[in-house]
């Protein structure tokens, strides 16, 4: 597939440029409880999905960064094994009627080592980390839920700035709108998926994924049946 994904990563960045300088305003402002430095890994196991930029994002950085390294795919292919049985069974939870604030707070609570952690606990692509990583020490809410990171100095009923990530995800999503119409996928609604970082390092975005492969050879056999 022939497409220039750079006007949208280029927004993408800009984007991301945006919530960065909120989080450096919010640590200028409240320096002793933005307590984000380096060495510290815990944001780094927390769950979370990437949006289709996103996702498409990393796995170009990653590929760019590292090519297809073997040992580092490993680790993203046991993290996602350990995240597929956690929401299979936060699906089965919610089937037999646990409530669904319950489930969400039960798996903000798991733990899953990111696999672009390295064994410094450093992160192997920082500078082109997710935003979720990038606001991860700031007060934030989603869906009406607000967080707070546990090593931060920001109290619990305190009147804080607090990032509001619905407005966010609202920008990454119709940013991937944008994306798949362009790309005239017949999956229109891929730009809806959302994938652990583990899945968008594995993944190949090909022709195969976008079903550009599919498609011609549809076409083929049609030709061949006319013939």
């Amino acid at each position: 597939m022939e497409f220039d994904f750079t006007p949208y990563f280029t927004r993408y960045e800009m984007l991301v440029s945006m919530v960065d300088g909120i989080f450096d305003r919010v640590k200028a402002e409240y320096p002793d409880c933005v307590a984000c430095s380096q060495g510290c890994s815990d944001c780094c196991h927390a769950l979370f999905d990437l949006t289709l930029i996103e996702a498409l994002y990393i796995n170009h950085k990653f590929n760019k960064s590292f090519g297809r390294n073997e040992q580092m795919l490993e680790k993203a292919n046991r993290a996602d094994r350990r995240i597929y049985k956690l929401k299979k069974q936060a699906y089965l939870d919610h089937e037999q009627g646990k409530n669904e604030v319950t489930i969400l707070a039960e798996m903000g609570m798991e733990r899953v080592r990111c696999p672009l952690l390295n064994d410094e606990d450093l992160c192997d692509l920082y500078a082109f980390r997710p935003i979720t990583c990038r606001v991860y020490g700031l007060p934030t809410s989603i869906y009406g839920m607000s967080h707070t990171c546990g090593k931060s100095g920001f109290e619990a009923g305190g009147k804080y700035p607090t990032l509001n990530m619905d407005k966010i995800y609202s920008q990454l999503y119709a940013l991937s709108r944008e994306l798949v119409a362009d790309i005239q996928t017949r999956y229109i609604k891929m730009d809806e998926m959302l994938v652990p970082v583990s899945m968008a390092l594995l993944t190949d975005y090909d022709d195969a994924f976008f079903g550009f492969n599919q498609e011609a050879g549809n076409a083929e056999d049609g030709k061949e049946e006319k013939e």
